[in-house]
């Protein structure tokens, strides 16, 4: 039988640990691999060519949504299963829009996972229960998840993992680093990042993110 290869990626690795514990019990699926932040998770997925990477959304560096982007350029074969205990509409169409093949909660039990794995492997679209809700809601008012589109999606995919990076702290040459690319073309991005939100400053660019869900600040 052949196993499908998961990657589990989450920066908690209690979290990572549980679900490799459960997944050993799973006849037809096998952990390969796990990652404690976006950028780790793309040198695995890289590594291992998993079929399933179950992904957090908030995580140091590249978060789920800047990771999964970046993954499914390298690999649009490749699954993802967002594990998160967000379940607002914005986050959802994020997502979506990302091309995740399910969106589940980490207060699901262990039968909600398995059975995710089962649908998206199958190539369905599985969303937990009170997910599925908010997406039939989003469209029942005007065919969209979210009511009105937010500048965030005015980015580019690689602004959005610029932006990431910046409001975390990192310096124009950790980020030119993370993402392989020079500091010019870091500091041009950011540039374009500031036009397109109407914010420039360090500072406003932070408190967008924090606003917006992109970086998570520790209790």
């Amino acid at each position: 039988m052949y196993k499908k290869k998961i990657l589990i990626a989450d920066d908690h690795a209690l979290v990572r640990e549980g679900i490799a514990a459960f997944l050993k019990l799973c006849d037809d699926v096998e952990v390969v691999a796990e990652a404690s932040d976006g950028i780790e998770a793309i040198e695995k997925a890289r590594k291992f060519h998993p079929d399933i990477i179950i992904m957090d959304i908030n995580m140091p560096k590249l978060g789920g949504l800047e990771t999964t982007i970046e993954i499914k350029k390298m690999a649009p074969e490749t699954k993802v299963l967002v594990l998160t205990q967000y379940e607002d509409r914005e986050y959802i169409s994020r997502f979506l829009k990302a091309g995740v093949s399910g969106y589940l909660l980490k207060k699901a039990v262990g039968s909600d996972l398995t059975t995710a794995l089962s649908v998206i492997s199958r190539g369905e679209l599985y969303l937990y229960s009170s997910i599925a809700s908010e997406v039939v809601a989003g469209y029942l008012h005007g065919g969209k998840i979210t009511d009105e589109e937010s500048p965030y999606d005015r980015l580019t995919d690689r602004e959005k993992q610029v932006l990431k990076l910046v409001a975390e702290g990192f310096t124009h040459k950790e980020v030119a680093e993370m993402l392989t690319i020079s500091v010019k073309t870091v500091i041009a991005h950011q540039t374009n990042i500031s036009e397109k939100l109407g914010i420039h400053t360090r500072a406003g660019l932070i408190k967008f993110a924090i606003q917006k869900g992109i970086i998570k600040i520790d209790a």
